[in-house]
């Protein structure tokens, strides 16, 4: 039935703000102060309101809101992947904060692409976010010619800034490549290669840690850095392994830039009955939950990817509201696991 006698707004059938107060016994004022900063009305007004809002269906039209607040109450997320349990975890840590706000949160997809990042950055500027939450800390020059504009606070995760006034969460990753291998070097070990694969920024540091380490060793040997641009994948990590032993003998420990890749050269190892660590030792990167029950147990290092999130997104909105932060480069660190597989 048409509901256009029912004087719902702009002839869309959706029920109006009007409607829920009037529902509700409350002023239209009240209604608005009601969905919007909920703690300054009292519990039975609330209640009221909130059975109105079910009842009639009422959706708040956020362009509406947004034009009375100055704000759109929208923050972006971008990450690179929805595969990679990394960043699910990190995206788990921004949900959870965000709940606990009056915001709603847009998230984008980029697959390691900076042309994608581009696209969606520019497209989610078109919503005027209140505020930005990127991966890392390397972007093309389109996006960061989009963000020199912005009077928006922008806060990198994963990674941490150089300069203190860059809002950044995360932890060194440079740093972590640097802890593990000097672990292997601790362990004895000396022809110690690194094998990347999707080549973002994170496997980059991660390689820069590794080489500098081995040449305050004394030790690096460029013939012992493998990188590719291909996806990471268990499948890829297998065939990284077989790649080393076949060309690279006398290397008697891997470094993998993920734990997917070294899950994979553990199963390689074990079809071809290799002895991990007898033969080569294998470490991976992110303690993903599998890590600690292979056979080996794989040595990595835990990532916080959850606090990252979490702690980003809690900067973002505590920015965003004028609230001055303790630090604007939080660093959360990381933990080496020290497992069978070293």
């Amino acid at each position: 039935m048409s509901r256009s006698g029912t004087g719902r707004g702009r002839g869309t059938g959706r029920a109006t703000l009007g409607e829920v107060a009037q529902a509700a016994g409350v002023s239209t004022m009240t209604a608005s102060r009601t969905l919007s900063q909920p703690e300054l009305v009292t519990e039975a007004t609330r209640a009221r309101v909130e059975q109105a809002v079910q009842a009639l269906g009422y959706v708040p039209n956020r362009a509406a809101r947004a034009l009375a607040s100055n704000r759109s109450r929208v923050i972006v997320a971008l990450v690179p992947s929805l595969s990679n349990a990394v960043f699910t975890a990190v995206l788990d840590g921004i949900q959870d904060a965000v709940d606990a706000s009056q915001y709603q949160l847009l998230i984008g997809i980029t697959h390691y692409s900076d042309a994608e990042e581009e696209k969606l950055l520019r497209t989610y500027l078109q919503s005027d976010p209140d505020g930005i939450l990127l991966p890392g800390l390397s972007h093309s020059a389109g996006v960061r010619s989009m963000l020199e504009t912005l009077s928006v606070p922008v806060v990198a995760m994963m990674d941490l800034a150089a300069s203190p006034d860059t809002l950044s969460v995360g932890f060194s990753q440079s740093e972590a490549g640097m802890a593990l291998t000097r672990h292997l070097l601790a362990k004895g070990y000396r022809r110690i290669a690194f094998v990347g694969a999707q080549l973002d920024e994170r496997t980059l540091r991660r390689a820069d840690g590794w080489r500098q380490a081995m040449q305050e060793a004394g030790l690096f040997d460029a013939r012992l850095e493998i990188m590719t641009p291909e996806p990471s994948t268990v499948a890829l990590g297998a065939a990284l392994m077989q790649r080393v032993l076949a060309g690279l003998p006398d290397c008697d420990a891997v470094f993998f830039c993920n734990d997917d890749l070294a899950h994979g050269a553990i199963f390689h190892c074990q079809r071809a009955g290799i002895p991990v660590p007898g033969r080569i030792a294998v470490a991976g990167f992110n303690d993903l939950p599998a890590s600690s029950l292979m056979v080996p147990s794989l040595t990595t290092v835990d990532t916080p990817r959850y606090q990252v999130g979490y702690q980003a997104a809690s900067l973002l909105l505590d920015t965003i509201a004028g609230k001055l932060p303790k630090a604007r480069r939080i660093d959360l660190g990381f933990t080496l696991r020290e497992r069978e597989s070293t």
